[in-house]
């Protein structure tokens, strides 16, 4: 058989293979790991950022959120050892704080205050390590809380890409554009196998 030439089994296989690829590399695409919060920061608002990699990271108090500007945004972050969170108040939603809840970090920011700015930091060290949840004292019934996870050693989920405050995991954007044009390559991809399978006859020919 000449270079030139193909079969229509080495068609099919070759076609077969090229799907299974592009379907196994979107699936991967919408895979994302995060840190396990469990059920505390199930419906509240301000997201999940994973900040590794920042020696100084800030998280907004009083951002928009949970029916009003009652919100840690983001409320989920997932940081280094050695990193400094800043918790800057936007002066907005009245009065808040930053208490722990459980976990190894003593967060405590004090009485709440509502003036803008920088009004309480923490160095998470080695110490710090897994996941702190803490609130805001006179917002918690609202909804106002957060997370800090510290280090590698966290309990981690597989998510679609989705962030922190919402127990049903999100495909993003890029995910859902893969996944389209994975379909449209492989519906292609058919349609010109059964057009050789009709009509294109087989090439193969008799070894000399």
């Amino acid at each position: 058989m000449s270079d030139t030439q193909m079969s229509r089994r080495a068609f099919l296989t070759a076609a077969g293979g090229t799907a299974a690829v592009a379907g196994a590399s979107g699936s991967a695409a919408a895979q994302t790991t995060e840190p396990d919060f469990g059920s505390w920061l199930d419906g509240v608002d301000g997201g999940y950022q994973d900040m590794r990699g920042s020696s100084e990271v800030t998280v907004s108090v009083g951002a928009e959120g949970n029916g009003g500007a009652l919100a840690f945004a983001p409320a989920g972050i997932w940081v280094d050892p050695g990193t400094t969170v800043q918790w800057e108040w936007t002066g907005e939603g009245g009065g808040h704080n930053v208490v722990a809840d459980s976990g190894p970090a003593g967060l405590d920011s004090g009485a709440a205050v509502s003036e803008a700015g920088v009004n309480y930091e923490y160095t998470f060290e080695e110490a710090d390590a897994g996941i702190t949840n803490y609130y805001c004292d006179p917002h918690l019934s609202l909804g106002m809380k957060g997370a800090v996870a510290v280090g590698s050693e966290v309990p981690t989920v597989e998510t679609g890409g989705g962030g922190g405050g919402s127990s049903a995991p999100q495909v993003p954007e890029s995910a859902k554009t893969l996944g389209v044009a994975t379909t449209f390559a492989m519906i292609a991809t058919l349609g010109l196998a059964f057009f050789f399978l009709k009509y294109g006859g087989d090439y193969e020919t008799p070894d000399e």
